[in-house]
Parts: C-alpha cells; structure tokens; sequence
C-alpha cells in the first residue's frame, strides 16, 4: 500500500507537513535514489533520504503511539530549536520524546508566553496549523492606553496591516482600570506579531501577551510557567477526534509519577466555543479540551 511521501514522514515525525513539502521542494529528499516531487507515493521497502540521511522503515511505517504534550511558555525562551544568540529556547524544557521529535504547533515570539501545543505527529501539526482549518488562537492581552467601543469595533471588523488586512474574530474586556486594561482577544490566523500590530495600529501598546487556547485545548490552570504536562488517553483521543484525525493510543504500561499526578482534561459542549471567549482562569473551564 503507498502514501504520499509528505504524509508518511509528517505521521513519523520528521516535521510538520507544510515543513516537509518545503523540504521536498528544495530536493532535500529523495526516494531510491531520486530526487522526490510533491506527492510522490512510496510504500514500504523504499529507500527514503531526508537530506542525505536514511530514514528507518520500521519508523516509516509502523503504527507507534503519538505524542502531544502542552507547554506553558515564559516570557525571554525563544521557539527554535537553536538561538544563534544562545538565548534559552523550550526545547531546553521539554523531555525526550519516545521516538521523532517535537513539532511546535505555532511559535510564540520571545516577550509572548502561554500555551504552546507540541507533537511527535506531523499530521496532526499541520492539521492544526493549516489556515483552511481556522483554528482560534485566544490570547490574554495588557492594553496600555485608553480603549473605547468604537476602536474595539474597529478590530473586529479589520484593519489594513503592511501584510493584509487583519482583525480580531472576538475582542472581550476582562478587567482592569485605568491606562492598564486586560482583554481577551481571539485571532484565526498565526501572522508574525499580528496581536501586538493589531492594537498598535489603534495608537496604543500591549504590554503583556499571553496565550490561553489554541483550538480546543485551554491551558490548564495547573500548568505552571515553564513546565510541561502530557496529554493521555481520552485527551488524546478528543484532540484527534476534534480535528478529524484518529489517535494511536499506547496501551497501559508503567508512567512516571508525574504523568500519574496529571489532571484528566473535560469536554464541553463544540457549539459553546462559537464567538466566544473562554475563561481559562475560572476553576471550571481551566485544563478543558473543547469538544
């Protein structure tokens, strides 16, 4: 049975799908010899190179256990795996996965912390990311300046950036007085600084970002900054099942006590994510994925 080429190393983790297409693209990989075009089918017993490395079959094609692990990022790591500058990055926070590596579903820039989903699965990466899919990304946004109604209406109905017009699919007041004012805002795109720029086209200055969701996940209300927590089993599974893909679930074995002490992640209701912000810090909403 084959695959296209761009499928089978995404499910094995050598990279997100839109990464692996840029890398078939640039002739990185090649197939029994050949220089690989996009969709290019193979099957098993091919000799498959990613660039000029050969690839295991048993990790090409046999059906392992993804990994999906949420981190909450802190303000001064970068997203790259290594900072010419030798700043920290959070791959530096994060264990070994079992096999493959870690695909960062999005960046956050270096003064944005939150939530950032990481996978073993580039199939799921890109399902997540691809803009066809318009997956929310909600953030917790410090404004300092004054914000009226008309600016906020303004956001939500589009402003023209250097790169395109932009806007907020949701803007929400939550809390705070005076120059300082928090917001919950909700974008669908991953543009670079596209929050900051946003505001910043209104005449004021966001002084604090945070990302609370990504899609269906909410950052837990447990998970500190800096550290990591695993998504298991019927999280797992809900998350696949959120986007139309199916999990390879690991069959209990031996964990360790960390992942034993993880909080199991809730369901709601899929219709009540429709236009609206969620409140990841309220004790009955922190650590869902919505379903």
């Amino acid at each position: 049975m084959s695959e296209r080429i761009q499928k089978v190393l995404a499910r094995a983790g050598y990279g997100s799908r839109r990464g692996l297409e840029t890398m078939i693209q640039d002739g990185k990989v090649t197939v029994n010899g050949n220089v690989a075009e996009l969709g290019d089918q193979i099957s098993f017993g091919d000799a498959v190179k990613l660039e000029g490395r050969m690839l295991s079959p048993k990790r090409l094609w046999q059906k392992t256990a993804q990994q999906v692990i949420l981190y909450n990022k802190p303000v001064g790591e970068v997203c790259t795996r290594n900072d010419p500058e030798g700043r920290r990055t959070i791959f530096q926070s994060l264990p070994a996965p079992e096999q493959g590596r870690w695909v960062s579903v999005g960046r956050l820039d270096i003064n944005t912390s939150g939530l950032i989903i990481l996978t073993t699965d580039g199939e799921l990466a890109n399902t997540l990311m691809h803009p066809s899919n318009e997956m929310d990304r909600e953030y917790a946004v410090r404004v300092l300046g004054e914000v009226t109604s008309e600016m906020m209406q303004t956001l939500r109905d589009g402003v023209e950036l250097e790169d395109g017009k932009a806007q907020f699919a949701d803007i929400q007041p939550a809390g705070g007085e005076g120059a300082n004012s928090w917001f919950h805002v909700v974008i669908q795109e991953g543009r670079n600084r596209e929050v900051r720029r946003l505001w910043e086209s209104q005449g004021v200055q966001v002084s604090r970002l945070m990302r609370v969701r990504y899609g269906p996940v909410i950052i837990p209300k447990q998970l500190k900054m800096g550290k990591w927590m695993m998504l298991q089993d019927k999280d797992l599974e809900m998350l696949y099942e959120e986007v139309g893909l199916t999990a390879q679930i690991e069959e209990k074995q031996g964990r360790s006590q960390r992942e034993k002490k993880l909080r199991p992640i809730d369901t709601v209701d899929k219709k009540s994510r429709q236009k609206r912000v969620s409140k990841p810090t309220s004790s009955r909403s922190a650590g869902r994925i919505r379903k």
